[in-house]
This record gives C-alpha cells, sequence and structure tokens, in this order.
C-alpha cells in the first residue's frame, strides 16, 4: 500500500529532527561530562601506573578533596598523588591496585591522604586498568570520594562496641540475654562466676530450663515473668539460686524486655548481682535485733511481738496462755564474786535448761539480767502447767559446773494466765513480775501465781520505796544505839548503830519492813553510806559526852560489801569525821561470807589494814562456815539470837552455843551474844565463857540522847 504525501513528510520530519538532537549532544558532550564531574563530590582520574601515579587527567572535585587545584596535580607539577598517601598505606594500595590489574578487574580500596592544610582524611577509591591491544596496561582511571566522615563513624561505632564489650567481659556484674521460655542467649564471664560455671560457654550450655535448673524456689521465675508482662522490667528482683555445685546464693536482677520495632519480645537482658553477703549481714542484724547477744534467746522485742502472737492465738483458739516470770536467785552474788565470765556462762546454762523444759511452739526470752519469760501456749488445765513449773524448778537448782567449779542457785516463779490475770502484754507481763515478787518473799525457790493481793502488795512496795527516797532528803532517818555489855565485868564495851524511820504520815515504820526493799535496789547503798557518816560522827559525840571513847558497830549489806569502792569509801568517812578506824567495827551477814575468792578476802584485809574491826552478824542462821572462819580476819562472833531463845530448856541449843563459844577462842575471836533477855540466859552464856551480850535483858536500842545518858552512868570502859 502506498504512502501518503503527508505521512512521509512527518518521518522526513522527525528523521531531521533526531540527527540534529545528536549532531549537538556531541558537540556538548564535553560540556555535559565536565558539569557531571563537577557536581559529584569527589575526584575522577586518568592516572600512569608508574612509582609517582603521575595524573593524567583530575576533574575539578581534586580542590575540595586535596586543597590542591587540578593543574598543580598534574604530571606531579606542585607534588604527586604518591606524596599525598600517607607512607604506611603507599604499599598496600599498590598490591590491591596490581593485584586487580593482573586480573583484569576492578579495584576498589580505602587509605589516607593529607591534605595540602595538613588533615588527614579516608578516601575511597574505585578504579580499572586502561589496556592497550597487546593487552598492556597504559593507565589507570577511577574515582575517589572522601569517605572521613563514615569512617569516623565506624570508628566510634567500634570503639562503642569495644567499650561495651569490654564492660561485657570484665563487668563483676554478672550480664545476660535469656529467652522467654528459659533459655540462657547470651552471658558474660562474671556471671558465670556467680553461678560457679567454668566459662559462659559452659553456663550457657548447662542451663536450658531456669525455673527448674536455677531458682530454689520455681514459682520464683514466673513472678519475674510476671514482673516482665506488667512492666517491661524487673528492678532489684531478688531470689535464692542453685549454683553449679548446689550450694545456694542469693542474687539481685535487673532486667528488660527487648522488643522489635513491631512489638515482639526478642528477649530479656539485665545483670545479676551476688547479694548473699549482704543477706546474711541484713540477716545477722535482725537477728541481733530481736535475740539477745549472750544466750540467742528472743530478747525483749520479740518477746513483746511473740506475746501478742499468742494471744491471738489463745482468742482464736480459747485456750488459755500462761506468762511465766522465772528469775535466778543469789545470782547476782555469784556474779558480783566470782566474775562476769562465770556469770554468763551461768546464764547460759540456765537459758539450755529452760528451753529443755518447755514445748517446741512456747517461747523462753531473756528480756535482760538474770529474768527470762517463758511464753506458755494453748493451756488447757493446771496440771501439765504444773509439771511444766516444777521441771524448771528442778533443773534450775541443779549444780552447774563452770570451770571445774560447781555453782548452784534456785529460781522464784511468778506466772499470770490469759485472759484471767490481764488482756494486754503489758499487764500480764507486770503480774508475772509481781507474782515472781512473791514467790522470793515466800523463801526463793517456788512459784507463785498472780492475785489481785499480791498487785496490792507491789503497789505498797513501790510506794515504800519511793518514800525512802524522799526519807533521805527530808532527813526522815535516825539512828537508835544498843549496848553491848561485857558479861564479867557488867560494863558497856560499845554500842550498835541501828537505823529508825519516822514516816511523817505513818510515823514509826520498822526496819523489817523497809530494809528488805532497800536491799532489793540502789536504796541500800545510799542508806548504808548516811548510817556510817552519822554513826561515826555520833560516836565521837557520845564520847566527848560521857568522857570515854565509845566503840560504834555498822552493819554492812551484802551489796555494800560488793561496792568497788567499799574500802575508799570508809577511809574517807574516818578522815571526814575524825573517828578514830580502832572505834569502828563493821557487821557483815553471815552469808556474805560465801564468797571465798581471793578478791572477797582482800577486801577484808584491806578493811583490816585500816584499823577496824569486823564482826560476823547473825552468826548461825545463813552459811553455818565454822569451818571457814579461819580464812577471814574476824575480830567478833555475834551469836544469832535464835539459839539464845528458849535455851534454858532446849539442850540442843546449849550445846551448840558451847561448841561455838569454844571454837570462838580457839580461833581467836571474841563471842558476843544477841537477844539476851532473862538473867538465866545471861548466866548460861557467862558459865560457857562467852564475852559479850546484847538485848533487852540490860537495854533495847536507844536514841541518841537517851544514849548518851545511859553511857554517862558507867564507869570508865576497862
Amino acid at each position: 500500500m502506498r504512502l501518503s504525501l503527508a505521512h512521509h513528510s512527518k518521518v522526513e520530519d522527525y528523521t531531521t529532527s533526531v540527527s540534529a538532537f545528536i549532531r549537538n549532544w556531541l558537540q556538548h558532550r564535553e560540556h555535559i561530562l565536565d558539569s557531571l564531574l563537577k557536581n559529584m563530590e569527589g575526584m575522577a582520574y586518568c592516572c600512569l601506573v608508574d612509582a609517582h601515579w603521575t595524573m593524567l587527567f583530575i576533574s575539578d572535585g581534586c580542590f575540595d578533596l586535596t586543597g590542591y587545584r587540578p593543574d598543580e596535580l598534574l604530571h606531579n607539577g606542585c607534588t604527586s598523588f604518591e606524596e599525598l598517601t600517607l607512607p604506611e598505606d603507599r604499599a598496600r594500595i599498590r598490591n590491591t591496585v596490581d593485584d586487580a590489574l593482573s586480573r583484569r578487574e576492578r579495584f576498589e580500596i580505602e587509605y589516607r591522604i593529607m591534605t595540602i592544610d595538613g588533615q588527614i582524611r579516608w578516601v575511597n577509591e574505585r578504579g580499572t586498568g586502561i589496556f592497550n591491544p597487546q593487552g598492556q596496561v597504559e593507565a589507570l582511571e577511577g574515582f575517589i570520594q572522601d569517605i572521613t566522615q563514615r569512617k569516623l563513624n565506624e570508628q566510634a561505632l567500634q570503639e562503642a562496641e569495644r567499650r561495651y564489650r569490654n564492660i561485657f567481659e570484665n563487668s563483676i556484674e554478672g550480664i545476660f540475654q535469656t529467652s522467654q521460655d528459659g533459655q540462657y542467649i547470651n552471658a558474660n564471664p562474671a556471671l558465670a562466676r556467680i553461678y560457679g560455671y567454668e566459662s559462659p560457654e559452659e553456663l550457657i550450655q548447662s542451663l536450658n530450663n531456669i525455673a527448674q535448673q536455677l531458682y530454689v524456689q520455681p514459682e520464683s521465675r514466673q513472678a519475674f515473668l510476671t514482673l516482665m508482662q506488667l512492666e517491661d522490667r524487673v528492678v532489684n528482683f531478688e531470689s535464692q539460686i542453685y549454683r553449679r555445685d548446689g550450694s545456694t546464693i542469693w542474687i539481685s536482677e535487673n532486667a528488660r524486655a527487648v522488643r522489635n520495632d513491631a512489638g515482639k519480645l526478642l528477649y530479656f537482658e539485665g545483670t545479676v548481682e551476688d547479694i548473699t553477703e549482704r543477706k546474711s549481714y541484713n540477716a545477722l542484724i535482725e537477728y541481733q535485733a530481736t535475740h539477745d547477744d549472750l544466750t540467742g534467746l528472743p530478747n525483749r522485742t520479740l518477746m513483746q511481738d511473740r506475746l501478742l502472737q499468742a494471744i491471738s492465738y489463745a482468742d482464736r483458739t480459747a485456750s488459755k496462755l500462761a506468762v511465766v516470770f522465772v528469775d535466778l536467785d543469789k545470782f547476782k552474788d555469784i556474779n558480783d564474786s566470782m566474775g562476769h565470765f562465770i556469770g554468763d556462762q551461768l546464764l547460759i546454762a540456765m537459758a539450755r535448761r529452760l528451753e529443755s523444759c518447755i514445748r517446741d511452739s512456747d517461747t523462753v526470752a531473756r528480756p535482760g539480767g538474770d529474768e527470762f519469760v517463758l511464753l506458755l501456749s494453748n493451756i488447757h488445765g493446771m496440771d501439765a502447767l504444773s509439771q511444766t513449773l516444777q521441771r524448771v524448778l528442778a533443773l534450775t537448782s541443779e549444780p552447774c559446773s563452770i570451770e571445774g567449779k560447781d555453782f548452784t542457785v534456785t529460781s522464784s516463779i511468778g506466772i499470770s494466765l490469759y485472759p484471767d490475770d490481764g488482756k494486754t502484754s503489758e499487764t500480764l507481763l507486770k503480774n508475772a513480775d509481781t507474782a515472781m515478787y512473791k514467790a522470793k518473799q515466800e523463801g526463793k525457790n517456788n512459784f507463785q501465781f498472780y492475785t489481785r493481793e499480791l498487785n496490792s502488795i507491789l503497789v505498797e512496795r513501790l510506794e515504800m520505796e519511793y518514800q525512802m527516797r524522799n526519807a533521805l532528803g527530808h532527813n526522815e532517818f535516825h539512828l537508835h544505839y544498843q549496848p553491848k555489855l561485857n558479861l564479867r565485868t557488867q560494863r558497856i564495851t560499845g554500842v550498835e548503830a541501828l537505823i529508825r524511820w519516822h514516816n511523817p504520815r505513818q510515823g514509826l515504820i520498822s526496819p523489817n519492813r523497809f530494809i528488805p526493799i532497800a536491799e532489793e535496789s540502789s536504796l541500800i547503798e545510799q542508806i548504808g553510806s548516811w548510817v556510817l557518816e552519822k554513826a561515826c560522827m555520833e560516836s565521837i559525840a557520845l564520847s566527848q559526852l560521857s568522857g570515854y571513847d565509845v566503840p560504834v558497830s555498822v552493819n554492812v549489806s551484802p551489796r555494800q560489801f560488793q561496792q568497788s569502792n567499799l574500802v575508799g569509801n570508809i577511809s574517807r568517812v574516818l578522815q571526814e569525821t575524825g573517828l578514830k578506824p580502832s572505834l569502828l567495827e563493821l557487821e557483815i551477814t553471815e552469808g556474805t561470807l560465801a564468797d571465798t575468792s581471793p578478791q572477797f578476802i582482800k577486801v577484808l584485809n584491806d578493811l583490816k589494814g585500816l584499823g577496824i574491826k569486823l564482826a560476823i552478824d547473825d552468826f548461825g542462821t545463813g552459811y553455818s562456815s565454822l569451818g571457814y572462819l579461819k580464812h577471814f580476819p574476824i575480830d567478833n562472833l555475834k551469836i544469832d539470837r535464835s539459839f539464845v531463845m528458849g535455851l534454858e530448856s532446849d539442850t540442843a541449843n546449849q550445846a551448840i552455843l558451847k561448841a561455838i563459844v569454844a571454837l570462838g577462842h580457839n580461833l581467836g575471836i571474841n563471842l558476843v551474844a544477841e537477844g539476851v533477855e532473862t538473867e538465866r540466859q545471861r548466866d548460861f552464856l557467862l558459865s560457857i565463857g562467852c564475852d559479850e551480850m546484847q538485848g533487852f535483858l540490860f537495854s533495847q536500842p536507844l536514841p541518841f540522847d537517851q544514849a548518851g545518858k545511859l553511857l554517862l552512868a558507867q564507869d570508865k570502859l576497862v
């Protein structure tokens, strides 16, 4: 089919247009290439493969890259490109290019150059060889680009990775990554050490079920996962875990959940710290805060908590609770005389004995001193409770061997019952203490249940103690003096100072009421000191009044005798009052002689060294230490009134008195009989050689003025 003239005309026009475009593009090709090269960040080049990489062509990007203009590098004008390259990179560059040319492949290499202003830049060079028809390389052409920033970024990343790896490898904390199903993905050496493995690899291979293999309590893993689900992290998650050898330690974990961009959980990562030492220390601190250091028993704090729990249990079960106060009799005497080590060992022994008397559900506590408290729960009858208390009495009274010596103490026990004797812990403890005080009054080594009458006794005791303190400051105490008489000459040989208390509200209070209370508190020391000073001053006054020396005897309580400064205090009083030491006699109760320690005997000798006299009071009622009298520097032995009363018809008392007098004379000790009230008593004592007497037969204790008048009526003492 013939084409129309119009169609032929269109084809010719198109062909003419394309030809014109090609001619135009060819004419401007060099301009276009120059424009492209100028707009590219980097330097295009063509160079010879010689020692200097002599440049035959360099694009304008040369200036931005090196600081040199292209004409300064062409044909090695100012310098060669070899000179711009850092010396330590040159051999590597040439080896890379030569290797690529030998295989007729493109090459790519990164190296450093130095710019005209001395800066070092990293560059990336990509190029290829230009070969002649004979296959020989004639030149190189390629493109060099500045990659300094990229290199710096890579170096920074590598440094960060190195630091992280260094931290990971050398951290003292364990670092881990674990899967959700309980397998270790990654672990550092510290974690391996904490868990007892030789290496992280061994740990990862060995532990494939964290919940069962690692945690002592498998539910700890579920608690870990629950926290992760709720918060995507755990903080200070503490748990006990097994080490490789089967031992257990405590750890603290801080971890987070790692998720991808879609929120899918990938793994957990975090740190582990061994807190076993801290846990042990905290446990020790908590134990020390709630337990007695010496015996390991619950202390007052824990006792209060246990008591509250026991009360709550008694309420729930409708049962009774017994609160038992146990006080060791005469413990203080042993502790003061034999030293605190013996006392401590005795307390430890008593604690173990008390523990053996009770059930596992009960409590033995030591709130302080020589007192123990038993909390006995679920009491349904008095028989079982009484058996327990009898067992306590029996065990505590058994001799305790310490350092080869036997020591014996007994116990006074007071009991209060919940809810009968109180509804609060404070009331129960107070009432048990009141009952214990009653047990002591009843002769010790027994137990007493609380009654309301006991409470009134305690109130009276506290009130009397308070009034005694006031009495010291208000001059309510006075001294009376009972003369001692020589049985042969019937003359006064001295006086015994006896304290009296005239209370403004109650009148005259018997020493039998207030002295025992003072003995149980520190008041006896203050009262004893007052009596000593007052007696010394009034002895001088009596001597001045009568015209001759009047010796005075002063009673010293066992508690006073245990004062470390007793000798010094007496020496001070003698100096301040001016009384001759030979006119002062200290009367010691027989029970004090139970202490035969070297320190006790030294105190006696030190007192004798002052020039004073020593007497044993109420002899025969306490220690019965006739065989030990030779150990003590005693001047006078005062025979207790119990041997004198009724001696007219009691042949046993007569025999005892004869033996005491005979032994005393054999030891060079003066004998004084107390409580002489009849002439027949006086005559019998005289007949067996007793030296002196005291008693109502001659005179009852007299106030200072009356004692002075009695002394004036006597002849001068022989």
